[in-house]
């Protein structure tokens, strides 16, 4: 039997997916795993809870990104400087614990002849948060998504993000934030571009959380 891609954002449609009473009874066992007793009136409806949760958290899986970058605008009067969307928040899930990542994200990117929406970046970035990540490949998917569709000469994505799996477990150290970026491009290639984005985000690594 193939092995069901979880990654493919066409999964929801996928006849191997299992069915929500699958889900469900996956999570009562848990309950029973963890110790307690599911059919207590507090855990009575939680197994149908967590399905519907996770309907939510991880529907990044029945979109996909790319369709959110195809309508573009040419009416920009030449504009070809960069544009920026700074301080996107996010959650997301860590693939290896199902602990929360929760954080922001910055995107900028230097159009050629075109522009997008600027909603449109937010929505790739939640498109891409809302699947089991880690925030290193979070960061590339965000980076090429648009470097694919919109053909920009340069891409630049900076992620800052809190992560449970290290704060509830594991080593215990709260306040810490992981800072990763993708640069593409002229943002790669030329320093003096670089250095305008990162100075109009701010310095993230430097930042407290607001």
């Amino acid at each position: 039997m193939a092995k069901t891609d979880y990654t493919n954002p066409c999964f929801a449609t996928n006849p191997d997916r299992p069915s929500r009473e699958d889900a469900e009874r996956a999570v009562h066992t848990l309950l029973r795993w963890a110790g307690d007793d599911p059919s207590r009136e507090g855990l009575r409806d939680t197994p149908a809870r967590v399905a519907r949760a996770f309907e939510d958290w991880f529907s990044g899986y029945d979109q996909d990104p790319e369709e959110y970058l195809k309508r573009t605008f040419e009416e920009v009067e030449g504009y070809d400087d960069m544009v920026i969307l700074k301080d996107i928040r996010f959650e997301s899930h860590c693939e290896h614990h199902l602990a929360p990542i929760i954080g922001r994200a910055h995107v900028g990117y230097l159009p050629t002849n075109k522009v997008v929406g600027i909603s449109k970046l937010a929505r790739v970035v939640e498109a891409f948060a809302r699947r089991l990540q880690v925030q290193e490949k979070m960061n590339a998917q965000i980076a090429q998504c648009i470097q694919k569709v919109l053909k920009p000469k340069g891409v630049a994505v900076v992620i800052e993000a809190g992560h449970q799996c290290m704060t509830t477990r594991g080593v215990h150290k709260t306040g810490v934030t992981m800072v990763t970026s993708s640069m593409l491009g002229a943002f790669r290639d030329n320093d003096v571009t670089r250095r305008e984005f990162l100075a109009v985000i701010g310095n993230p690594a430097s930042r407290e959380d607001r």
